[in-house]
């Protein structure tokens, strides 16, 4: 009966009647480290010519390439308000849309003084139904309104369980982030299609790229939003409307004494605005903001029970 002498011995003959498959591994190894490069310099890439590249270029005559209006829906706000100030800074003309627009007159006033436009502000509650969309006709009805901009409540990012939610809250989740995009969006995209030009900019949030705990509603919002977003892209993209759903994570809020803190991933909504701003004709599904869009790549990544895990720990400490 045969035996084997050593280890060494046997080691070798294992290795030399698997060597072929050997080969065969190392090549299929080489092949995915060729292919996760390749994948990581596109991202590099595209990060740098969407956030980066459109800061470094001069800026276009918006006004003449999308039109002298802006329909500014949620805009009370933070990141609405601070967009609707980066199209006055351009020379675009606002109609700041909210269903409080008590908060906004100062806004308003200082916006108008400061760029030298016109600031129109409209009190539309959209749970009445389709006498809302009255006072915005009225308001469009003679202008050239290049630009839609809508924008999620975040009022309504409430931590609590979808079964702990009052009727009323639900109501207003509904009405003010879906109703209130979709039809501001139907007044006065027919306009847009006509003349062939214009920007639809839907901003949402980071949560719609995963389920997230004791947010069930604010999450089917964002998600709407993006969808929405997506869709009009392919309908109306190839007849001169450019849409653009913006997704960016947490933005510094607006608390008694002034913004909180700010910083590189949480930033003040302006700065958030002034790189958002930069990527309009550029990407039609973006972060607004390259540190997001980071984090963005890092979400997509990481499995959805990890998501969920966190995203427990965090709503439960908050």
């Amino acid at each position: 009966m045969a035996a084997v002498d050593s280890f060494q011995l046997l080691y070798r003959e294992i290795a030399r009647s698997c060597s072929c498959y050997v080969e065969t591994l190392a090549l299929v190894g080489a092949c995915y480290t060729v292919s996760k490069a390749v994948i990581f310099m596109r991202d590099c890439y595209s990060l740098i010519r969407l956030h980066f590249i459109p800061r470094l270029v001069s800026h276009r005559d918006l006004s003449q390439q999308y039109g002298e209006w802006a329909l500014v829906c949620g805009a009370s706000e933070a990141i609405a308000k601070a967009y609707a100030e980066e199209l006055a800074r351009h020379g675009i003309c606002l109609i700041l849309i909210s269903s409080d627009i008590t908060n906004l007159a100062d806004t308003a006033k200082a916006i108008s003084d400061t760029y030298g436009v016109e600031a129109i502000l409209i009190e539309a509650d959209f749970s009445q139904g389709p006498s809302a969309s009255k006072p915005i006709k009225d308001a469009i009805s003679s202008k050239d309104i290049g630009f839609i901009v809508n924008s999620l409540d975040g009022s309504l990012d409430l931590s609590q369980d979808f079964t702990d939610l009052s009727e009323s809250v639900v109501w207003d989740t509904i009405n003010r982030n879906i109703v209130a995009a979709t039809l501001v969006t139907r007044l006065a995209l027919p306009a847009m299609v006509e003349r062939g030009k214009g920007a639809v900019v839907n901003i949402s949030a980071g949560h719609c790229l995963c389920p997230t705990s004791r947010k069930a509603a604010l999450c089917a919002s964002t998600a709407f939003l993006d969808n929405f977003s997506r869709s009009l892209h392919y309908e109306y993209g190839h007849r001169g409307v450019f849409v653009q759903s913006l997704l960016p994570f947490r933005v510094s809020s607006r608390g008694s004494e002034g913004y909180g803190p700010a910083g590189w991933l949480v930033p003040s909504p302006q700065v958030y605005a002034s790189h958002a701003f930069s990527t309009l004709g550029v990407s039609h599904r973006t972060t607004g903001y390259w540190p997001h869009t980071i984090q963005f790549r890092l979400v997509q990544c990481m499995p959805e029970w990890v998501w969920m895990l966190g995203s427990r720990v965090f709503t439960r400490a908050t």
